[in-house]
């Protein structure tokens, strides 16, 4: 089954990668952003502020499409602010859409913060759940924006008649430029700046993550259970954990991954050691690696998310997810993690966004 998708978020990791998988399966794709990328051949570009309602309006109000994927955010500086912000958004995405009556179905991509809360909070003992996380496991009671930017979607399915799905990805891993989280490039990034320095490649985050067990969420396994629960019967007003499939221990994966650059591994040594402060004084440094080696992208900041890194590596549990739900109703998509991250970096080298 194919249609007539709106991607929302279509120069992000996830919204890039599900409109390369959409046009693969024959699905005609408008791809919505600020500035929509170029990338992938076939998609048709739709220019848009979706905190401006007169933009979305006229930006919208030629297209029918079958099928919309939420895939964006904003960040902002407290949780209030990105509940209002956020949940915005997709309120004026889906106002915008609903005069011509055409949506069949709605997926928004969220994440494990619905479980472990928003970044003020996620990061401190005491208020983290058990693991494996469950889409079972009720709201949280605190703010939070992803709450918000579900109640949007069912207050509009409900106007609409339209079904939706929900899909919690854990860690991202995908190419992306300009990019708010991207553990991936951001630690390909450092690793590149560890080789041309002679720095050590720092673990930086907690002993838990480095000890425990983890997953992490590839932008192609999680656009392949989009476009599944979007053209399923069974997966109709469900909400979906998406990751990987396999497990990994930081300790076991970090060393592979320092060895793909050359550069030495050094694991958790008692300190934590955030990323930010590790590449706190690496912009002129990376400048100077993009002009030596005729880079892409010259600004650091483009491509590295240190700061959400940090908030990822540095949580004091093991963080892991169960895929009950989409496992029951037939998804059986796996992606080997090690491979996420070997291919991410080759394409970002064969990209020339790392040297």
């Amino acid at each position: 089954m194919s249609g007539t998708a709106l991607v929302v978020g279509a120069s992000g990791i996830i919204g890039n990668r599900l409109a390369h998988e959409l046009l693969a399966e024959g699905w005609t794709v408008h791809g919505l952003a600020r500035r929509p990328p170029a990338d992938p051949a076939g998609l048709q570009p739709v220019a848009a502020d979706l905190l401006d309602p007169d933009s979305l309006a006229a930006a919208l109000s030629d297209l029918a499409p079958t099928h919309v994927f939420l895939a964006t955010w904003m960040r902002n500086a407290t949780e209030a602010e990105n509940i209002r912000v956020n949940g915005t958004m997709v309120r004026n995405v889906l106002v915008a859409l609903s005069p011509g009556k055409s949506v069949r179905h709605v997926g928004l991509v969220t994440g494990l913060k619905h479980y472990l809360g928003p970044f003020e909070a996620y990061a401190k003992a005491g208020t983290l759940p058990e693991t494996p996380l469950r889409e079972e496991q009720p709201r949280l009671p605190v703010e939070n924006f992803y709450y918000a930017q579900e109640d949007e979607v069912y207050a509009a399915a409900e106007r609409d008649g339209f079904g939706w799905s929900i899909h919690r990805p854990h860690t991202v891993i995908g190419k992306a430029v300009g990019n708010a989280m991207n553990l991936g490039t951001t630690l390909a990034v450092h690793a590149s700046i560890c080789k041309a320095t002679g720095r050590p490649f720092r673990w930086p985050g907690s002993q838990a993550q480095w000890e425990g067990l983890s997953d992490v969420t590839e932008a192609r396994i999680l656009a392949r259970q989009l476009i599944w629960a979007a053209t399923t019967e069974a997966a109709r007003n469900q909400a979906f954990n998406i990751v990987n499939g396999d497990v990994f221990r930081w300790k076991w994966l970090w060393p592979r991954l320092a060895a793909w650059f050359g550069v030495e591994a050094v694991g958790f040594d008692g300190t934590v050691h955030p990323l930010e402060a590790q590449m706190a004084k690496d912009a002129p440094v990376w400048r100077e690696i993009a002009q030596r080696h005729g880079l892409a992208e010259p600004d650091l900041h483009r491509l590295a998310s240190p700061w959400h890194t940090d908030l990822d590596l540095g949580r004091p549990i093991e963080v892991m997810t169960d895929m009950k739900n989409s496992r029951k109703l037939g998804f059986a998509g796996f992606q080997p993690t090690e491979d996420s991250f070997l291919d991410l970096f080759q394409q970002l080298r064969a990209d020339r966004l790392i040297p």
